[in-house]
């Protein structure tokens, strides 16, 4: 298989600023372009960025990817926050037989999760986001070809990514990820307190949120307002606006 990704992929990708459209539609067109790097495979991807030091998904192909990336932020650890860290490509060629990342795994197996490979969104020598490409249908998907395939992709993104960042100067598209950051910042309220009800890990308080979100039909955020206020009579804090 070639090196390069499918001309109509890249061209796609150029053309999304172009889009009248919101910006949460853009973000997870450009996270489902992502995921048809590698085509006819189970894959599917999220987008984290680094926003006034938290780290936020910010555009997803499907919601199982939201849930992996949720889970490393929870636990503070996984692929994606090492790629971020390191600025480096972070390959998890088969689940079956990781020992790396302990408080994650067990959870993100559950999931369906086979394989992963984690690339840097840089630019300028700048590493600030991820774009995080999960497997489900079996180990080992990202091989040479893929993984050069997607490493080029993700610099194209990198650069369109770059320009989203700076049009969240703009009032309207800096509430939408205002909104994504207080989701964010209510579910880690919510884990507080199961952590200290249950006595239990990051990881496990995570599980116990997400069965609850599933169970219940609910957005994972939701679920985590209606903890928080049934525990201290109040509203969740909110999360912290972005400098304009």
């Amino acid at each position: 298989m070639s090196g390069v990704p499918a001309p109509h992929l890249l061209e796609r990708l150029q053309s999304l600023l172009l889009d009248n459209r919101d910006l949460d539609s853009t973000l997870n067109e450009l996270a489902g372009l992502a995921a048809a790097v590698v085509p006819d495979a189970g894959v599917e991807c999220g987008i984290s960025l680094r926003l006034e030091g938290d780290v936020i998904t910010v555009g997803s192909s499907d919601r199982r990817a939201i849930e992996l990336d949720e889970r490393q932020y929870a636990v503070d650890g996984g692929p994606c926050l090492e790629t971020l860290r390191t600025g480096q490509v972070v390959d998890l060629p088969d689940t079956g037989q990781e020992t790396r990342w302990p408080e994650y795994l067990p959870g993100a197996v559950e999931l369906g999760l086979r394989c992963s490979l984690s690339l840097p969104l840089t630019v300028t020598g700048e590493t600030f986001g991820a774009m995080n490409v999960y497997g489900f249908e079996g180990p080992r998907l990202f091989g040479e070809p893929e993984r050069r395939r997607l490493e080029i992709f993700a610099a194209q993104a990198a650069g369109t990514l770059r320009v989203i960042r700076r049009l969240t100067r703009d009032a309207r598209l800096l509430v939408q990820l205002e909104q994504a950051l207080g989701s964010r910042t209510v579910i880690d309220q919510a884990l507080g307190i199961i952590m200290g009800l249950q006595r239990c890990t990051a990881a496990t308080a995570f599980d116990l949120l997400r069965r609850e979100s599933q169970t219940t039909h609910r957005r994972l955020a939701d679920v985590a307002a209606d903890l928080v206020r049934r525990t201290t009579g109040e509203d969740p804090e909110p999360g912290r606006g972005f400098d304009a």
